[in-house]
C-alpha cells in the first residue's frame, strides 16, 4: 500500500454524488475503503455501469441487507474495525436502521462518523429532498452565475455536490482523524452542502462588505462583468479564457494582441468597459484558438484555450504532469494532490464484483 492514509479503514454506505467522490479521494490516498450497498442499490447509483464508476476506484464493494439481523451484524462488525464511516442518507435513516452515531460511537469510541447531506442534520429543510442546484440556489452561489440581464446559469454540479460537499467532507474527516489521534475519541462530522458553499463564498462576502461587489450577475470583476476576465470566441469556433486581472498581466495581453495602449491607463474605468470589450473581442476573433494558445502559452497574459474533456489528453502540461491516466482504454483523472514521500495510488479498474463482508472482516482482524 502507498499513500498517507495507508492502513486507514473506511466504511462507505453507498450513495450518489459527494459521498462516493469523498471515498475515492480517501482511497487514492491509500485508505482501505469498503462500500456497503443494499440489495438493488446498484440500480439506484445511476446510469453508469460498475466498471465505469471511476469514483469507486481503489475500493471494495459488498452487499448487505441492513434490515436482516445477520447482515446488520456484519455491518456493525465492519464499523467496529473502521476509523471512518461515511453516509449520505436523509437524517434519521441510519438511526432507524440501528446504525446511528450514538450506537456506533458507543461501540467504537474513536470512530469518525461523517454525514454528507445537502441541508445538514438540522433545520427546517433537513428532511426534504434536494439536489446540487437547489443547494447552491439557497446558498447564494447560483445567483452569481450568468451574464448581466440574464437568468442564473447552473454550473454543472461541481459547486454544491463536490466543492461544498465532497471537499468539506474530506477536510472534516481528516481534521476529526487528527483530533482522534490525540484524544482517542471520534465524533460526528455534519457536512451540509449549503454550509460548504457559503463558506466558499467568504472572499466574495469580503468584496461585498468592502463595496467592491454588487449583488447582481455579470457586473463584477470576476463574473464576466470585466472585459479582461471573460471568455471569447475565436476564428475557428473555439473559445479562449482571458483572466488578465493584474496590471502586469494585462500589459502582456495588450502587447500580444496589439490593443490600443491607452487601455493600460483606462481599463479600470467601467464606463470604458464596453469599448474595451469590443476591441478585445475583435482581436481574439481574428485568430484561431491554436494561434492564441501559441501566442500566450509561455507568457503571463493569462489566456488559455477552453478545452473539452476529450481534449485534455493532448495538452502538454497535463501530459508532463501525468494528470490523466488511462485504465482499460478509459481516461480518468490521476490522484490529486501529489505527495512527495507517500505518493497516492494510481487509478485502477473500479470493482465490478462484490466481496463477501465476512471475507473483508477476515482481513480486518
Amino acid at each position: 500500500m502507498s499513500g498517507p492514509l495507508s492502513g486507514t479503514r473506511v466504511v462507505e454506505f453507498a450513495g450518489i454524488g459527494p459521498g462516493p467522490l469523498a471515498g475515492m479521494l480517501l482511497a487514492d490516498w491509500g485508505a482501505d475503503v469498503v462500500v456497503v450497498e443494499r440489495p438493488g442499490e446498484g440500480m439506484i447509483r445511476g446510469l453508469v455501469p460498475p466498471a465505469l464508476r471511476f469514483a469507486d476506484r481503489g475500493k471494495r464493494r459488498t452487499v448487505l441487507d441492513l434490515k436482516a439481523p445477520a447482515d446488520k451484524a456484519l455491518a456493525l462488525e465492519l464499523v467496529d474495525r473502521a476509523a471512518v464511516l461515511t453516509e449520505g442518507l436523509r437524517p434519521g435513516t441510519m438511526e432507524r436502521l440501528g446504525l446511528g452515531p450514538d450506537e456506533l460511537l458507543r461501540r467504537n469510541p474513536a470512530l469518525v462518523y461523517a454525514r454528507i447531506t445537502g441541508w445538514g442534520q438540522s433545520g427546517p429543510r433537513a428532511r426534504t429532498a434536494g439536489h446540487d442546484l437547489t443547494y447552491i440556489a439557497l446558498s447564494g452561489a447560483l445567483h452569481g452565475f450568468g451574464r448581466a440581464g440574464g437568468p442564473p446559469v447552473p454550473p454543472v454540479n461541481l459547486v454544491g455536490d463536490y466543492a461544498g460537499g465532497t471537499m468539506f467532507a474530506v477536510s472534516g474527516i481528516l481534521a476529526a482523524l487528527l483530533e482522534a489521534g490525540r484524544s482517542g475519541r471520534g465524533q460526528v462530522v455534519d457536512v451540509a452542502m449549503v454550509d460548504g458553499v457559503m463558506a466558499l463564498l467568504a472572499p466574495t462576502f469580503s468584496l461585498l462588505a468592502a463595496g467592491h461587489w454588487q449583488d447582481e450577475r455579470g457586473v463584477n470583476l470576476l463574473d464576466t462583468g470585466a472585459p479582461f476576465y471573460d471568455v471569447y470566441p475565436t476564428a475557428d469556433g473555439g473559445w479562449v479564457a482571458v483572466g488578465a486581472l493584474e496590471d502586469a498581466f494585462f500589459a502582456v495581453l495588450v502587447d500580444r494582441l496589439g490593443l490600443d495602449r491607452r487601455w493600460l491607463a483606462d481599463r479600470n474605468d467601467r464606463a470604458e468597459w464596453p469599448a474595451l470589450r469590443a476591441e478585445l473581442a475583435a482581436a481574439i476573433a481574428a485568430l484561431t484558438r491554436a494561434e492564441l494558445d501559441e501566442r500566450f502559452r509561455d507568457t503571463d497574459g493569462c489566456v488559455a484555450p477552453v478545452l473539452g474533456l476529450n481534449e485534455l489528453g493532448s495538452e502538454p502540461h497535463h501530459r508532463e504532469r501525468a494528470a490523466l491516466d488511462t485504465v482499460d482504454g478509459h481516461v480518468q483523472p490521476a490522484a490529486a494532490p501529489r505527495f512527495g514521500r507517500t505518493p497516492g495510488l494510481r487509478p485502477s479498474r473500479p470493482p465490478e464484483t462484490l466481496v463477501p463482508a465476512a471475507e473483508i472482516l477476515a482481513g480486518w482482524r
